[in-house]
């Protein structure tokens, strides 16, 4: 908009008919400050400050569906078409463009994704279209009315210049033609727009025509100076308001009553020639006030988004470092859950970032979430259904375990009661509400049975107690066998011991798990002892093998290959374990030693690993 002074209207004395050099005002005129350039931006502020502050609320707040996007579709055409912008069509169609992608809609947490079925969003589509083609065609009919009113408007303003030069002309007339300039004034100011890119010529011609008549002509001094002065009053009344804007904490509003006032501005007439340029540069400089105050507003605000796109940013980069695929347990998901879900609402306490970034962050920062939330339903998916399977397994177990718990035929039965736990032990996880119940089930069936046997085989005690004391007897041996300095013969005792226990019979059910847990530790602590003997003995035939081969770069890599694979077993071997291990109950004794023996077994694994994983280097160390 420009913001030089319109008011440059004024004659002199009608004694004096010749033609003066423009005035102080006239050169004014040429002044192209403008209120965009202070601000520095050519669109409309107010509409981008709008659309920023709504971006992005859409996808995050509200759920968008074909219905949704058709209703929207229906309220716009229904609107003036004056109060539709192209920005609001192109979001709709943008908007509308997601449906197609399944993204556009992820599903709530631990659902699965509904599509919608081809037919029905087919349907959706064509009517969407027509609506849309609808409002495109409404805004056109509506523009091309508002090109054409444009158009007449400025036919009419030129026609009405023309009007005012031929009565600058007519020198002999004045007195009798001054009331007709003023409504050819006043029918030019009532004319509506014209077209952007002829308003500045329109007016700078009209603004000629005016100085034409008011300066280069004689009118009657009187009418002059009353007009003069009703329009200072005028513009004195309109500067007041323009300094009283700079109280207004509203930026954006002060904004836009300037542009007003300009308006009101340029309507007004010329003043007294030794008042023209005192009372524009007064309003030149309260407008240059707001200018400045709406320039470090956007400027803020700038800064403002820079500092919510780099939180953004850090937000992503936190979501994108959380490792999905370690987690391998419902407690692991659970846990990720709650860190993913405290980011988003982290997330939603950071302000907007530029238009651009927001989008491109908000696409960013939302895709990883999707990712994290399908992974989760895919993992909970497969695993319902190998708990149902553990679940079925378990079952039959226990129906046959309650089946057989009054039967007296001791020694097969017993047979199968030992298979069934066993097989148990063997079987994963289970959901959690039936595991506790079936567990009570099962080892109810095998209690109740072994009592029933216990007290009929009470002839046996002794016996028992006999073979707890022999039992007790290997445990003192292996335990000496831990200190021996001969490998070989104390592997070859071990040997034996491990033998004479199998041979040796049952004892007291009360003390099975106790003795067993000892011979266990027994034997492991002679098997630590000497593994690790043996350990640096394979280590150093390994090293001899590999000192054989130094040099031919395929029998090491062979090797090499051949050991890698070996620890992948022992890894994916490592990993079933834990994570059976995550679904094992300690709560009965059984459970207990089932637990005990799985760690043992994992100890066990990570050693080997570790032993090949030093093997693999040095064969690495050799390749060339």
């Amino acid at each position: 908009m420009d913001m030089r002074d319109p008011s440059l209207e004024g004659t002199e004395s009608a004694k004096d008919q010749t033609l003066e050099p423009v005035s102080a005002e006239t050169d004014a005129v040429n002044e192209e400050l403008t209120v965009e350039d202070a601000a520095g931006n050519e669109e409309d502020p107010e509409a981008a400050v709008e659309e920023i502050m709504t971006e992005g609320e859409e996808s995050v707040s509200e759920v968008l569906t074909p219905e949704l996007m058709i209703e929207k579709a229906r309220e716009m055409l229904g609107r003036d078409a004056a109060d539709i912008t192209a920005e609001e069509i192109r979001r709709l169609r943008q908007q509308f463009n997601m449906l197609r992608r399944p993204e556009a809609a992820p599903a709530a947490e631990g659902e699965d994704v509904e599509p919608v079925s081809d037919p029905e969003f087919a349907r959706a589509d064509v009517e969407f279209g027509d609506l849309l083609a609808a409002i495109r065609e409404k805004k056109s009919e509506w523009t091309a009315r508002q090109e054409a009113e444009r158009a007449e408007n400025l036919r009419r303003k030129n026609e009405i210049i023309e009007q005012i030069i031929a009565l600058a002309e007519d020198t002999d007339n004045v007195n009798r033609t001054f009331p007709r300039y003023r409504e050819l004034q006043d029918e030019f100011n009532a004319v509506g727009p014209v077209p952007p890119t002829d308003d500045t010529s329109v007016w700078k011609r009209f603004q000629e025509a005016r100085e034409r008549y008011s300066d280069n002509l004689k009118i009657n001094k009187e009418l002059r100076d009353y007009d003069f002065k009703k329009n200072l009053a005028e513009k004195e009344v309109i500067l007041a308001e323009a300094r009283g804007l700079a109280a207004i904490d509203d930026v954006i509003a002060a904004y836009h009553r300037l542009q007003d006032l300009h308006n009101q501005w340029r309507q007004i007439g010329p003043v007294a020639k030794e008042l023209r340029e005192e009372i524009w540069n007064n309003f030149r400089d309260a407008s240059a006030e707001i200018n400045k105050r709406y320039q470090a507003y956007f400027e803020a605000r700038k800064a403002e988004e820079a500092q919510n796109e780099a939180a953004k940013t850090v937000l992503c980069e936190r979501l994108e470092a959380l490792d999905f695929s370690a987690l391998r347990s419902f407690a692991d998901w659970d846990a990720m859950t709650k860190t993913v879900i405290g980011l988003q609402e982290e997330w939603k306490t950071v302000g907007f970032a530029a238009k651009k970034a927001n989008r491109q962050l908000f696409n960013r920062f939302r895709s990883t979430c999707d990712k994290f939330f399908t992974a989760k339903a895919d993992y909970f998916r497969s695993t319902r259904e190998e708990l149902s399977r553990n679940l079925a397994r378990k079952q039959e177990l226990a129906d046959k375990a309650e089946a057989l718990k009054d039967s007296t035929d001791w020694n097969a039965a017993t047979d199968t009661f030992v298979e069934m736990q066993k097989e148990w032990k063997t079987i994963g996880a289970v959901p959690k509400k039936y595991s506790d119940s079936l567990w009570k089930r099962f080892t109810a069936a095998c209690d109740a049975f072994f009592e029933q046997k216990k007290k009929a085989g009470a002839g046996q005690r002794s016996a028992e107690s006999a073979n707890l004391k022999a039992k007790r007897e290997i445990i003192g041996k292996l335990s000496a066998l831990a200190e021996c300095e001969d490998r070989d013969a104390a592997i070859e005792e071990l040997r034996a011991l491990q033998t004479q226990w199998q041979a040796v019979g049952h004892v007291p059910f009360r003390e099975k798990d106790k003795i067993y847990e000892a011979y266990r530790s027994a034997v492991d602590a002679v098997r630590s002892r000497f593994d690790m003997i043996a350990a640096r003995q394979r280590r150093r035939r390994f090293e001899e093998g590999v000192a054989e081969i130094e040099g031919d770069d395929n029998k090491l890599f062979r090797e090499r290959e051949r050991l890698a694979r070996t620890v992948d077993a022992r890894r994916a071997e490592l990993r079933t374990y834990e994570n059976n291990l995550g679904f094992l109950s300690s709560r009965s004794k059984s459970g207990d030693s089932l637990v005990r023996e799985s760690m043992r077994r994992i100890e066990r694994l990570k050693g080997d690993i570790a032993e090949l994983e030093e093997k693999i280097k040095l064969l690495d160390g050799k390749l060339s």
